[in-house]
């Protein structure tokens, strides 16, 4: 698997970084459709530690992007383009977190219950069943079973999919296995929350009100810490806005006027 996929056509202005970690594709869509119009880098996020995924987003940026760029961050992206831009803020225009994970722990913790609700009980076993098989890591079975995560995922995360409005998604267990654990300890600690002190850039969060991580665990910490922040909350949407047949057009339009929307000269 190559590194990261060029859409559109140079300079590249953007990067779209996918969910997980290792749902590799699953922004596929949205490089897409922004590629319309500019130039867009979907890096694969490959690397097994929150510090190789930084090191990794930041070779590959430097490498093809037309700096500052502007990262637009899916789920684990929303964080991994959070960090990367306080660790290499001359480097970074803008930041957008779509459907991020909450920043604090406290508002997590309802999550998996809200997913298990929307599935059949069926479903739900088949859900156990997966996450056991998960652990056995580095076995064609926990690979199959973590794809099949993934679809139960999209399923219980979903309002009004669109048919047939999602990527083709090579999920990678090992990296999930490696780079979450470690990612879950940073906002367990606060320290997730404190890298705050080092952004920068304009900030802005795009969240889906069906969506099962909370909105307010994205919108309350960072209002609360940053200064050039804004919110927007699409309604009758789910965790990925591009596949809602009721939220797709807004999502791209306040993603558009985003990413072209001029920031201040302020010298």
């Amino acid at each position: 698997m190559k590194p990261v996929q060029l859409h559109g056509s140079p300079p590249y202005t953007v990067a779209v970084l996918h969910g997980g970690p290792g749902g590799c594709g699953e922004v596929e869509p949205v490089a897409r459709e922004l590629a319309l119009t500019r130039g867009v880098l979907e890096p694969m996020g490959q690397a097994l530690s929150v510090e190789g995924q930084i090191q990794e987003l930041r070779g590959l940026l430097e490498a093809h992007a037309d700096l500052p760029v502007t990262l637009v961050g899916f789920s684990w992206g929303a964080w991994l383009a959070w960090m990367t831009a306080a660790r290499f803020p001359s480097r970074i225009a803008k930041l957008v977190l779509v459907a991020g994970a909450p920043f604090e722990a406290s508002y997590a913790s309802r999550i998996s219950q809200t997913r298990l609700s929307r599935l059949s009980p069926d479903e739900r076993a088949e859900f156990a069943a997966l996450t056991e098989a998960m652990e056995r890591s580095g076995t064609a079975e926990a690979d199959a079973a973590f794809a099949r995560f993934a679809a139960l995922l999209t399923k219980a995360d979903a309002f009004a999919p669109l048919p047939e409005a999602g990527a083709s998604i090579t999920p990678c267990l090992e990296v999930f296995h490696h780079v979450w654990p470690q990612a879950a300890a940073l906002r367990q600690s606060g320290e997730l929350l404190a890298i705050a002190r080092d952004i920068t850039c304009p900030v802005t969060a795009i969240h889906g009100d069906y969506d099962p991580h909370p909105a307010e665990g994205v919108n309350q910490p960072l209002s609360h810490m940053l200064h050039d922040f804004q919110f927007i909350l699409l309604k009758r949407c789910g965790h990925r806005p591009w596949i809602e047949q009721h939220a797709r057009d807004a999502f791209f339009q306040s993603l558009q006027t985003v990413l072209s929307t001029k920031i201040p000269n302020i010298s």
